[in-house]
């Protein structure tokens, strides 16, 4: 194991995952599920992230997502795998990263060396992930990778995020943040996703927020203002630090080198990404 610079895996990570985030966001993967039968924005996102795992019930898309309402996950599944098998849908998203990045990164960036490179510094870090407590990672894991750099590249990231991500769940257990609570500091430390963007894609309503919002305050963590409080702030900086413990294998494995420079070339290609316009302007804050 290599000694690494600090937070130098969770700058990695932050290069990374929101390349691969721009699938969901993406026309494209909106055209390619809805092309296999899959129409709701809701539906296609649950199947296209849980298809790994199977035609899998709704408690387990709650369970491994996590911050979605369970009414909302069980308003569309099972029902979506009787119109599209996961692998059906995981050729479509497959087929939507792939449009996604050409038309985010453009055809050069695709076919070129730094992308080759990219993709194996990733893929070298994941050989040190692990499956046990990991669901979403470990059901990535058993998926073929794929034969181009851009898109073997997508799927690496796809695994680093699912890793950090399942170890992330551990932690807010351990913080006792519920799903909302852990939206809502999320959100209060500017770094989340927004309260209208919460609202609309993760089934809650607004008494549900004001209610966590009050459950938060009364453990001293929110201010009336909707502010994170010292101790707020303090319990969201051990969360990541917590996340940062669990996930330091596959950047350990790669070294403070590789690690320097997969950070280095995810952020060529993730500003790229930004630059073209891959989320709304409205996501965060």
């Amino acid at each position: 194991m290599t000694s690494l610079p600090a937070r130098a895996g969770r700058r990695c990570h932050n290069a990374l995952n929101p390349l691969h985030s721009t699938v969901y966001f993406s026309p494209d993967f909106a055209k390619e599920l809805a092309g296999v039968g899959v129409e709701d924005n809701n539906a296609a996102y649950f199947a296209g992230r849980a298809a790994a795992m199977g035609a899998v019930g709704p408690g387990v898309i709650t369970a491994t997502f996590y911050n979605f309402s369970h009414e909302l996950v069980a308003r569309h599944v099972p029902e979506v795998w009787r119109t599209a098998s996961p692998e059906t849908v995981l050729a479509a998203r497959l087929r939507a990263a792939d449009s996604t990045l050409r038309r985010l990164l453009g055809a050069q960036a695709v076919a070129s060396d730094l992308m080759a490179e990219a993709a194996g510094l990733a893929l070298r870090a994941t050989e040190a992930c692990t499956r046990h407590a990991r669901p979403l990672y470990a059901a990535h894991a058993d998926l073929p990778v794929p034969e181009q750099p851009h898109l073997a590249y997508w799927h690496a990231a796809t695994l680093l995020r699912e890793h950090r991500g399942d170890g992330h769940l551990t932690a807010l257990l351990g913080a006792g943040l519920d799903p909302l609570e852990a939206l809502v500091s999320h959100t209060a430390t500017g770094k989340g996703m927004s309260p209208r963007w919460v609202l609309a894609t993760r089934g809650w309503r607004r008494t549900d927020w004001d209610a966590a919002s009050g459950r938060l305050r009364e453990r001293g963590l929110l201010d009336g203002e909707g502010a994170l409080t010292e101790a707020g702030v303090q319990l969201r900086q051990e969360l990541e630090e917590t996340t940062d413990r669990l996930d330091a294998a596959p950047y350990e494995h790669l070294g403070a080198a590789g690690v320097e420079r997969l950070t280095e070339v995810g952020r060529v290609f993730l500003g790229a990404a930004l630059g073209a316009g891959a989320f709304p302007a409205d996501l965060n804050g």
